[in-house]
């Protein structure tokens, strides 16, 4: 065994033996007995809980190189009472595909969040959630790319309306080239999420909707988020051109923030401004 791999069998092996340590056994609903040296729960007592061998156990928190599957980890979760961060962690040293967090039935924003897109002035920004739907956003984001407030449903979901929506295909000067890139963005996060029954809904409604998606979803296209520029003609200001960068929330990774900064070519600042001034007068619909 090489000697990085030795070492992560070490820490998975003490990472278990530490919160088996900490957990009662009343806690799980066992007796406590008269004869416990152990402090918190005993080996046997775990692998009972997570429906596992002593042996088997035993060797996985001695540091022994062995194969653990997803279904044992969630079950050693369960038993161990890990909090989501510990359980993550479980699966990394394990070598295991990251647990599927399954977003809450509504995802939402902190007051600190949002007060943070509030104050963004003049760059347009938005947060959006697993499935892509934008959950928040500040004044600029409403002005540039339409009122999300007045928007329903699938109308805030940012793949649908990319490739669903008249007016926003002609806001965007490289359509076709926002929408690839955004496909292959929305590939990579569907992988993670696998299964999921509204994102398969989402993608059967696009493929019947739209051409281009039909065409470009079958050819796997992935691509990680990166930083960048966009060309905008808005339909009461003209060309904008604005810089992106898109990031994760430490406490709710869930979420994505995309930030657009003007930049001052095309006099993108004071456009930006005039249209915080006086409003949007041309409507940016669906």
């Amino acid at each position: 065994m090489k000697q990085q791999e030795k070492q992560r069998y070490q820490e998975l092996g003490d990472f278990l033996r530490t919160r088996r340590a900490r957990i009662s056994p009343e806690q799980v609903g066992l007796p406590r007995g008269i004869r416990r040296r152990t402090p918190g729960l005993r080996r046997e007592e775990v692998a009972q809980l997570a429906g596992v061998s002593v042996d088997w156990y035993t060797w996985l928190e001695q540091g022994r190189e062995i194969t653990v599957s997803t279904q044992v980890l969630e079950s050693l979760a369960r038993a161990l009472h890990l909090a989501a961060d510990e359980r993550v962690h479980l699966f990394l040293l394990a070598h295991q595909q990251l647990p599927l967090e399954r977003p809450a039935l509504e995802e939402t924003v902190s007051p600190t969040l949002q007060h943070f897109l509030d104050h963004l002035g003049t760059s347009p920004a938005y947060v959006s959630g697993q499935r892509w739907d934008i959950i928040a956003w500040n004044e600029a984001a409403c002005a540039v790319f339409g009122d999300f407030r007045a928007m329903r449903g699938r109308e805030r979901n940012a793949v649908w309306r990319t490739f669903t929506s008249a007016t926003h295909r002609q806001l965007l000067v490289d359509w076709e080239g926002h929408a690839r890139k955004l496909l292959a963005q929305f590939r990579a996060s569907f992988g993670r999420m696998l299964g999921d029954p509204q994102l398969t809904e989402l993608i059967n409604d696009l493929l019947t909707a739209s051409a281009e998606f039909r065409l470009w979803w079958p050819d796997h296209e992935i691509l990680g988020t990166p930083e960048g520029q966009k060309a905008l003609n808005h339909p009461q200001v003209g060309f904008l051109l604005l810089e992106h960068l898109t990031f994760q929330v430490y406490d709710a990774p869930e979420l994505k923030v995309t930030v657009y900064t003007p930049i001052n070519e095309a006099d993108t600042p004071r456009k930006l401004q005039q249209l915080l001034t006086e409003g949007p007068r041309v409507p940016l619909g669906f």
